[in-house]
């Protein structure tokens, strides 16, 4: 079994600042790419950061140059720090990670997801 858990949303004001984290565990062989999607009422789920087992990264354009994406990959975390937050950015939060399983016969990768962490921007 794998899991993602997800830690650090919440309330904040326009112009503020949060750190999400998500941490991976179980039966992991290995961890391919790791991001943050974002999903808000009556809207579709949107990638807002991604990064490869490597370090490279890729940004949504609406939070290019606010947020950042980063991992520990000793720790299997993914972290999300968000600077000078929107209200347009207020949604679900969720972890998502390319892993190969432990006992994988043929070392395939798959898409795992947290559960999801609420982040409101409001004042």
């Amino acid at each position: 079994q794998v899991h993602l858990v997800e830690s650090g949303g919440g309330l904040v004001q326009p112009g503020g600042s949060l750190r999400l984290s998500c941490a991976a565990s179980g039966s992991i062989f290995s961890i391919n790419a790791m991001g943050w999607y974002r999903q808000a009422p009556g809207k579709q789920r949107e990638l807002v950061a991604g990064i490869t087992s490597g370090g490279s990264t890729n940004y949504a354009d609406s939070v290019k140059g606010r947020f950042t994406i980063s991992r520990e990959n000793a720790k299997n975390t993914v972290y999300l720090r968000m600077n000078s937050l929107k209200p347009e950015d207020t949604a679900v939060y969720y972890c998502h990670a390319g892993i190969v399983p432990l006992g994988d016969f043929y070392g395939s990768a798959y898409d795992y997801w947290g559960l999801g962490t609420q982040v409101t921007v409001s004042s």
